[in-house]
C-alpha cells in the first residue's frame, strides 16, 4: 500500500476506484466497503484508492467535545495496509477545506485530482461542504464527470450494525468485549514503559506502567481487566491483567495503565508493549488499606486465570 499525507503528493490515475471517510478504527464495517472496493477495482482493472483525513474532522469542526481516536494515525495505516487497499491518501483536514462545496470536491478532488472512474461508498455516506453531498449528488454528477458510483446498500450495513460512534460507547462504558466484537479485533493501545511508584513492586505485584503514546486515543473505563501483551512487536502474546484510574488507594491522581504479566521476569523500562484489553474484571474502588488491596488483587488475578482458562 502506498501512503501519500496530502493530496499533492498523488499522481492522477487512470482507473482509480476510490472511497472516502475517516475510518477511525478501521472496523467490521470498514472492512466490508474495503473489501468491495478491492473487489470492484480487481473487476474493472483500476486501482483502489481511500481518501481519509487527519486530523478527525469533528475534532476540528467541534473541538469541545474532545473527540478520542479509537486507532491512532499510525495505526490505522497499520490496519488499513493489512486489508489490500492500493492507495492511501490522508489529506490535512482544516476550517478552509471543510468549506469546499460539493460539486468542487467531486470535480477538482475525486476527478481531476485522483482520477475516480468508480466510487465505492457506505450507505448514508455524506460530504463536502455541511456535509451536502450525498449518494444522490454523485450519482447526478456521475454522467458529467465521467464515474460511476456504487452504495453499499442499507441492509448490509444494518447487518454489520457497526460505527465508530457505537465503539467509543462501548468504550467508555469499560465493555471492551462488546467493543472487540465490532473491531472485528480486541482493543490495544501501546507506549512506553517507565519508572512508576514501584508500589507494585512492594506488595508483590510488580507492574509495567505504560506511558500511553497518544493523548489523543480513547481508553477503556476505569477498572481492572484481562489483557494480552506484546513487547516490543514480539509474535508471542503474553497473558496478564491490567489496571486503569488513578489508584485512589495509594492517593493518586492521574490516570495511569499499569499491567502485571503473569509468568513475567525481566527488566521492562523503556520497552514498548501494546496492551489488548479482553474483558473488565471490576471497577476501580478504593480500599482502606493496602493489606485489603492486595487481597482484592489475589482475587483479581484468579478471575483473569479463570478467564483465560475458558477461552
Amino acid at each position: 500500500m502506498k501512503v501519500y499525507h496530502h493530496l499533492q503528493q498523488f499522481e492522477k490515475l487512470e482507473n482509480a476506484v476510490v472511497t472516502t471517510g475517516t475510518f477511525d478504527g478501521v472496523h467490521y464495517g470498514h472492512r466490508k466497503i474495503l473489501a468491495r472496493l478491492n473487489e470492484v477495482a480487481v473487476k474493472n482493472g483500476g486501482e483502489s484508492v481511500l481518501l481519509t483525513f487527519h486530523p478527525h474532522p469533528r475534532m476540528v469542526l467541534q473541538p469541545d467535545l474532545d473527540i478520542k481516536l479509537i486507532t491512532t494515525l499510525e495505526e490505522k495505516i497499520a490496519l488499513l495496509a493489512e486489508t489490500g487497499l492500493q492507495h492511501l491518501i490522508i489529506h490535512p483536514f482544516t476550517r478552509e477545506f471543510s468549506r469546499t462545496p460539493s460539486e468542487e470536491f467531486i470535480r477538482n478532488i475525486l476527478v481531476e485530482q485522483i482520477g475516480a472512474r468508480k466510487l465505492v461508498i457506505g450507505y448514508d455516506h455524506h460530504f463536502g461542504k455541511n456535509r451536502e453531498g450525498s449518494f444522490e449528488h454523485l450519482k447526478a454528477y456521475g454522467p458529467t464527470y465521467g464515474f460511476d458510483v456504487e452504495e453499499i446498500p442499507e441492509q448490509d450495513i444494518e447487518e454489520v450494525a457497526v460505527s465508530s460512534t457505537k465503539i467509543r460507547k462501548a468504550l467508555e462504558d469499560g465493555d471492551v468485549a462488546t467493543a472487540s466484537t465490532f473491531l472485528g479485533r480486541p482493543f490495544s493501545l501501546s507506549g512506553k514503559v517507565v519508572t512508576g511508584a514501584q508500589i507494585g513492586r512492594q506488595i508483590g505485584f510488580p507492574t509495567a506502567n505504560i506511558q500511553c503514546a497518544n493523548s489523543e486515543k480513547i481508553l477503556p473505563a476505569d477498572g481492572v481487566y484481562a489483557v494480552r501483551c506484546r513487547i516490543n512487536g514480539e509474535p508471542t502474546h503474553r497473558k496478564g491483567m491490567a489496571n486503569l484510574g488513578i489508584r485512589p488507594t495509594v492517593n493518586g491522581a492521574d490516570r495511569k495503565l499499569e499491567v502485571y504479566l503473569f509468568d513475567f521476569k525481566g527488566n521492562l523500562y523503556e520497552n514498548q508493549i501494546e496492551v489488548s484489553f479482553l474483558k473488565r474484571i471490576r471497577e476501580e474502588r478504593q480500599f482502606t488499606d493496602l493489606d485489603s488491596l492486595v487481597v482484592q488483587i489475589h482475587i483479581d488475578e484468579e478471575a483473569v486465570k479463570k478467564y483465560f482458562a475458558q477461552i
